[in-house]
């Protein structure tokens, strides 16, 4: 590996692609890492080769698929080549002084808040940002206003918490990618995902494309269907399996899967988290 690699995250610091990226690069001191904007920012970077990697979130065990990345995943050149799960606590914080007149954060971190912003701040303006340490660096600004963040985040911006573990439920993770440019080699425990276009709905179409994985005993840990958008109805299904790319039976599944669908893509072949 170069002395210049250089890993993208959502910006700015203190967020929990931050985190993602830096439990990726924790054995590699000569990594740097680069803050960009929104997800298709980290992701067209990496394409462009001006980073070397880029993490971003791809599903959360409260709020499901991150849409914005499945789709940017189907339509970018770029392949994943990592994961790693980060346990998500989410913090109200602020300046602590007067009335929370306006609550702040990425989307995802509200949705995943909704319940506890709605018993305890029903009458505050919720507002989206683009990530949850830009909400804290907004708060740093305006008394009356709050963001949902990490508590290591609030350290950061020099924020009182004003409240701890506000997420709907304790058990809160969220799974990140790692995308680069060229494929993972195998090591005997890993995961493929793949997406997968149809064309023509037919009774027992999907059916026989998992029976392809089925009779091969392949595991299946996630499959989740995207509009394609060319009409109601029309889906493109992403799916995750136990085993690489280059494994006999993975191989023999995508071969057979090829026969019977219009599009098959490789998103990536990867160690498991």
């Amino acid at each position: 590996m170069s002395l210049s690699y250089r890993i993208g995250a959502l910006g700015p610091e203190g967020t929990y692609s931050e985190k993602a990226a830096l439990l990726w690069i924790k054995n590699r001191p000569e990594a740097a890492l680069v803050y960009f904007n929104d997800f298709e920012g980290v992701l067209e970077a990496v394409q462009a080769g001006r980073i070397d990697a880029g993490t971003v979130p791809v599903e959360n065990s409260l709020e499901g698929a991150v849409t914005t990345v499945m789709d940017l995943l189907l339509r970018l050149d770029v392949v994943i080549v990592g994961e790693v799960n980060v346990p998500v606590r989410h913090c109200l914080v602020g300046q602590g002084q007067g009335d929370i007149k306006v609550i702040l954060s990425h989307p995802q971190a509200l949705a995943q808040c909704r319940q506890y912003l709605r018993e305890h701040y029903p009458e505050a303006e919720i507002r989206t940002t683009g990530s949850t340490s830009h909400a804290a660096r907004l708060a740093q600004e305006f008394p009356e206003m709050a963001a949902v963040a990490g508590a290591d985040t609030a350290e950061k911006y020099g924020l009182h918490i004003l409240a701890r573990e506000i997420q709907d439920a304790s058990d809160n993770v969220t799974r990140f990618i790692v995308a680069a440019r060229k494929m993972a080699v195998a090591t005997g425990r890993d995961k493929t995902s793949l997406v997968i276009y149809l064309d023509k709905d037919r009774p027992g179409a999907l059916f026989s494309i998992l029976e392809e994985f089925a009779r091969r005993s392949i595991n299946l840990t996630r499959i989740e269907s995207r509009p394609s958008r060319k009409g109601l109805g029309d889906y493109y299904f992403y799916i995750d399996l136990e085993g690489h790319v280059d494994d006999s039976t993975v191989e023999q599944a995508i071969a057979a899967i090829k026969e019977k669908a219009a599009m098959i893509r490789v998103l990536g072949s990867y160690p498991r988290a």
